[in-house]
């Protein structure tokens, strides 16, 4: 079998080849244009983020699985996957551990202010006239509630770690939901009463801009947001407007809307001290690396042996 893998660039450590496979060609990256070409003889295509949307499949008649290098599988049109008849796998549950402990960690620097006293010790403290400097304030973890939207493997994993330092820990209904489910808050009240929120919820059309203007205004004064799910939950500009109005004291961000995003981006151009913005990387920690891996070598050996695991678009 042809395995072709679109973009290797964006795994911190190497795929190993299986043996079964005919050819097998890693590309570090390809862009949406050259999709058909890099696939037009590949039975097997491996991708982390580059898009395969249904005119593409129409395109790729030998296709017939694709094995997403994540968890989350927004950048593969799942509908037109199961009309052609081609298998869609992931990788669930892999970077659990690693993202919710860069969430937890984002929520302690946050609260914590630890950013504005790192500054404070270069440039404050040499002239002191005394032992410490005071500027910014700082909360401490414990007591605090921390609402999650979102209760798959991250946030359940992020809701224990949040718990063993004393937070209090609500899930959010969806959004709009009358009917509430046991062990879940309605989404209005969480948003009203969270010191902190952490998205871990998939991208839908039901969940783009979930954190709107709106939304963030109806936040409590000096609530943070965290975001590791998927930069197009947030609202961009309006995170950045509400933060620079200093009502939220401050925010978290592995993901933005556009990736890689455009040097005008709202949240990378703010100016705000409490803001943390990282490269979408709380997945990848070097155990979960390793976990994506074999999670993927396990998925193309259960699809060579005529036994797919890790379905996603089944019937």
């Amino acid at each position: 079998m042809n395995i072709v893998l679109l973009d290797s660039g964006t795994l911190p450590v190497p795929l190993t080849p299986p043996a079964w496979a005919s050819e097998w060609s890693a590309r570090p990256a390809t862009r949406a244009a050259e999709v058909v070409h890099a696939l037009e003889d590949a039975v097997i295509a491996i991708t982390n983020k580059v898009p395969i949307r249904a005119a593409d499949l129409k395109r790729l008649p030998k296709l017939r699985f694709i094995c997403i290098a994540a968890t989350g599988f927004d950048c593969i049109d799942i509908d037109a996957c199961r009309e052609s008849g081609v298998v869609v796998s992931n990788v669930p549950g892999y970077s659990a551990q690693s993202v919710s402990e860069w969430a937890l960690a984002s929520i302690f620097a946050l609260r914590r202010n630890l950013f504005a006293y790192r500054e404070a010790a270069r440039i404050a403290w040499p002239g002191s006239p005394n032992f410490c400097v005071h500027g910014a304030p700082i909360l401490d973890i414990a007591g605090s509630t921390l609402g999650i939207i979102g209760r798959g493997a991250i946030g359940n994993s992020l809701a224990r770690l949040a718990r063993a330092v004393g937070m209090n820990v609500v899930f959010a209904e969806h959004r709009g939901r009358t009917t509430i489910r046991e062990g879940f808050t309605s989404f209005d009240d969480v948003v009203r009463s969270a010191d902190v929120i952490s998205l871990h919820c998939p991208l839908t059309d039901a969940t783009r801009n979930l954190i709107d203007a709106a939304t963030l205004r109806t936040m409590k004064r000096g609530a943070l947001l965290v975001n590791s799910a998927r930069g197009g939950l947030v609202d961009s500009a309006a995170l950045a407007e509400t933060l620079m109005s200093a009502h939220l004291g401050g925010a978290a961000l592995d993901v933005l809307p556009q990736e890689p995003p455009d040097p005008h981006e709202p949240l990378l151009t703010c100016a705000h001290p409490n803001l943390i913005v990282t490269p979408h990387i709380s997945w990848a920690a070097t155990h979960a690396a390793n976990r994506l891996n074999a999670g993927i070598e396990a998925n193309l050996a259960a699809f060579h042996a005529g036994a797919p695991i890790n379905v996603v678009n089944g019937a």
